[in-house]
């Protein structure tokens, strides 16, 4: 079992019980997934990208990636319908808390002048998204293989439709949000 999944079944559900003042351990948020996508948008001009962006990804989420194609064609971005032009992973169950611990603990500290994550970047259904403008702040990555830096969006899927149980849901799991 992963650290953070034990970790929410013997702390952090009782604080949330506690903090939440419910009795009913189902009721509580939980994470349920996490989506990592990366947008390739230059892999129009060069295919290599695609295919080192995907490497990449597999290797930070320890999981075979999904390759996104473009649903509809824009002739301003010379982009036809079908086009590869990202990759995604989702992650559940014991990868889900591994990635996530690694991101808490290793990940984001890394960041040059981190002072925490936005604490407003909410959908409004309990759902989190935080953006990496590079992908070596993970260790998986070797910097001298690298060709070219590419961003992500890391997005945490909760059970609860409110924005501020899944904050302290994430709060509890040691997400480093700023002082707003």
């Amino acid at each position: 079992m992963a650290r953070l999944q034990e970790r929410y079944q013997k702390e952090i559900r009782e604080q949330l019980q506690q903090k939440l003042g419910r009795t009913n351990v189902l009721s509580l948020p939980k994470l349920q997934k996490i989506v990592v996508n990366m947008g390739v948008g230059k892999a129009l001009q060069d295919k290599n990208r695609m295919e080192q962006a995907a490497e990449q990804l597999t290797s930070i989420c320890g999981q075979r990636v999904q390759i996104t194609k473009a649903k509809i064609a824009v002739s301003a971005f010379r982009l036809r319908q079908g086009n590869e032009i990202g990759c995604r992973v989702t992650l559940r169950g014991k990868r889900m808390y591994e990635f996530l611990d690694r991101l808490v603990s290793v990940a984001l500290p890394r960041i040059r002048d981190f002072r925490g994550v936005n604490p407003k970047s909410f959908d409004g259904n309990g759902n989190y998204t935080i953006g990496l403008s590079e992908q070596l702040v993970f260790p998986e990555i070797d910097p001298d293989k690298v060709n070219f830096t590419q961003g992500m969006d890391i997005t945490f899927v909760t059970s609860t439709r409110s924005d501020d149980e899944a904050r302290e849901l994430l709060r509890q799991f040691g997400m480093p949000f700023r002082d707003a």
